[in-house]
């Protein structure tokens, strides 16, 4: 059988058991921990190491095989967890995503990585016992279990190979945990049938019918857990001492040949793969895997068949009621079902914001040592949900957030304590929907964002800035590229290459980011997303004959401008005056050149937009209404377009823009510009 068709499903199942494996140990409470969070943390390495050893990922298996010995003892009692050890298991994590990153990649993971967290792990099993390294080996040797087969009538002179089909063995594990037994009878129910089992205080006995030989049977038990003896017979069911048979239900088996080595000395054996359950055996799986790509094509064919619906829906609005009422009833389900349709195709693609926010407790933990600071981390709106091609990009620039703000937001312990503050500085990441949109809170207790810092450096880099400006203008500033006012350069930041490149990303993925700081209690940076990139809530508009669509995030409201409104400031740019404040007035029909548009402005409507802490208002003809529209990606089907950041198919057929609020202002400064 070829076992690589099942690679991609043990990598994805083995890196949510290593996300799992993470999160329990920062959770554990190293005095007291949690007998059910040790457990939890011991299957997954069990599980991983087990999947490994099927697929003869070596390196994987000793790794694992390692660690799980130690959280075994941890779990049993037998070995106190320390501040060292959390540090070891968390580094070991790391190594085995890395060991992982290679297997996946058709290669081999670097020997020496793989050689130094082995002799780390090591390193803890022999402190642990209090012993030298010549005792480790001793140790070791003395914990190895001693297998004693028995053989089968007739073949005394061979000790190890009982082979008979459908023959039933006796398998007897001395001196088991009472914990371990549920889990060895499992394992043996994946070689065959196990038709009764007995226990008495130290051991379990099984009665398995199998085809396997012993050699299959001994490795298996010695890969799972540590015993002390295994004896194999042929010995009935029947037998005079034992009692009455438990009976469990069959189980069909899968044999695969695996390679596996243990903690000290590499051997090769045959394994059993993990058993498939018969139909009725067990609970059915609530959930399937499936690869993006095909969810993508059905969202593609979903929006097409939306797109066909509007079509259809405008074509039926133009016949009489009363002669086509049943066509036009029967477009009514149409479009309802289609929409439901739509809804639902999406959902899939959702995902919740705990995948994010799940990476940040060990960034935290790692980092707030690092810089000798001490910080609770805070989450909210775990559950909210994102689109999986936005969540997997908004995680680099909410990781540079974070950094920034343990490394020049919250102060060190002695500084706070100085101000009247907590040593313990506070971070919060939170998720909440607002409308049609998601925001995203990265938000610290610490000395908050400096003005006159920000201004002075802003100057001395030869920003033409005025020292008037708003406070949001000036927050605005730190997204300049290049612009820093860390006095030292360190490993986490102060080179001025981030905050310019997370304020991209976001824009590129339809979003802005707003900031609000208040000096000397912290900085709150609000990042603000469409929940997809597949279908946007917009605003359709008409300039000329034109029809665009805003995004409605952006919206805030609309009017049309009175002449006493409107102020010029030169021949191009022009201000309208809306409750006590100027906003910058961007004329559509000029930014476009759509020849055909009202051309003065107390004629068309000025629609109020906010975009990157600036709000302005955008000149239009007319508004059309509001809908969802299937948005399409300009760049792939034409090229890119400034201004513009996608286009949308409307029911009539015609294609029509969607408008890149954030660039609209900048946009039209450099075309004044030009014309200058």
């Amino acid at each position: 059988m070829d076992i690589t068709q099942f690679y991609q499903t043990f990598f994805e199942e083995a890196d949510e058991l290593l996300t799992e494996m993470e999160l329990l140990l920062l959770g554990l409470d190293l005095e007291a921990p949690d007998s059910e969070h040790l457990n939890a943390i011991f299957r997954a390495a069990h599980s991983i190491k087990g999947g490994a050893a099927t697929f003869g990922f070596l390196a994987l298996t000793d790794t694992t095989h390692l660690l799980e010995n130690l959280l075994d003892r941890a779990r049993h009692g037998q070995l106190k967890l320390n501040i060292k050890m959390m540090d070891a298991f968390l580094e070991t994590k790391d190594v085995l995503q890395k060991q992982m990153s290679a297997y996946r990649a058709g290669g081999e993971p670097e020997p020496e990585m793989v050689a130094r967290i082995c002799a780390v792990l090591r390193q803890l099993a022999l402190e642990a016992s209090g012993g030298s390294s010549t005792a480790a080996v001793t140790t070791a040797s003395a914990q190895a279990p001693v297998i004693t087969p028995v053989a089968a009538p007739g073949h005394a002179s061979e000790p190890a190979a009982i082979v008979a089909e459908g023959t039933t063995l006796k398998v007897r594990f001395s001196k088991v945990f009472e914990s371990d037994r549920k889990l060895l009878s499992e394992e043996m129910g994946n070689l065959g049938r196990v038709i009764a089992q007995t226990q008495t205080d130290d051991s379990l006995t099984l009665w398995l019918e199998t085809s396997c030989d012993a050699d299959d049977i001994i490795a298996v038990c010695c890969f799972i857990i540590e015993v002390d003896q295994i004896e194999i017979s042929t010995e009935s069911v029947s037998s005079p001492d034992a009692e009455p048979p438990i009976v469990i239900s069959p189980l069909p088996v899968n044999l695969v040949a695996a390679t596996v080595s243990s903690a000290d000395a590499p051997v090769t054996t045959n394994i059993a793969a993990a058993a498939v359950a018969a139909p009725g055996n067990g609970k059915e799986s609530s959930s399937i895997r499936v690869d993006v790509e095909k969810v993508d094509q059905i969202i593609n064919l979903v929006g097409e068949l939306v797109i066909t619906q509007s079509m259809l829906t405008q074509t039926a609005s133009t016949l009489d009621p009363v002669l086509h009422e049943r066509l036009l009833s029967g477009m009514g389900h149409l479009e309802r079902n289609a929409r439901d349709l739509q809804e639902s195709v999406m959902s899939i693609r959702m995902m919740p914001m705990d995948y994010v926010f799940s990476r940040f407790p060990r960034l935290i933990r790692d980092l707030s040592a690092k810089l000798g600071k001490q910080v609770q981390l805070v989450t909210v709106g775990k559950e909210t949900e994102l689109d999986k091609s936005l969540i997997e990009r908004i995680i680099d620039p909410i990781t540079h957030l974070v950094r920034n703000s343990l490394d020049h937001g919250i102060e060190g312990p002695e500084q706070r304590a100085s101000a009247g503050k907590d040593p313990v500085g506070r971070l919060t990441l939170s998720a909440q929907h607002q409308g049609g949109s998601i925001v995203i809170e990265v938000k610290d207790d610490g000395g908050g964002l400096a003005r006159e810092k920000i201004l002075a450096k802003a100057i001395q880099q030869g920003m033409a800035i005025s020292e008037t400006i708003s406070d949001n203008e000036v927050w605005q500033l730190i997204f300049a590229p290049g612009f820093s006012t860390a006095e030292e350069v360190t490993d986490i930041s102060g080179r001025g290459v981030g905050m310019d490149v997370v304020k991209r990303n976001i824009h590129e993925m339809g979003g802005h980011v707003e900031i609000t700081s208040t000096q000397g209690k912290g900085t709150t940076i609000k990042i603000v997303l469409p929940l997809t990139l597949a279908i946007l809530n917009g605003m359709s508009v008409k300039v000329g004959k034109e029809v665009y669509i805003l995004p409605l995030n952006y919206v805030i409201e609309s009017l049309q401008p009175l002449a006493k409104d409107l102020h010029s400031i030169t021949s191009d740019e022009h201000v309208m005056h809306v409750r006590g404040e100027y906003l910058a007035l961007v004329e559509l029909h000029k930014l476009f050149e759509v020849t055909d548009a009202v051309q003065s402005p107390t004629q068309g409507i000025a629609v109020i937009v906010q975009a990157e802490g600036t709000r302005f208002a955008l000149l239009v003809d007319e508004l059309v209404g509001q809908h969802q529209v299937v948005v399409k990606n300009l760049e792939t089907n034409y090229r890119k377009v400034p201004g513009i950041s996608a286009a949308t198919i409307l029911g009539d057929g015609n294609v029509a823009l969607i408008i890149d609020v954030a660039a609209m202002k900048r946009a039209n400064r450099e075309k004044a510009s030009a014309l200058v």
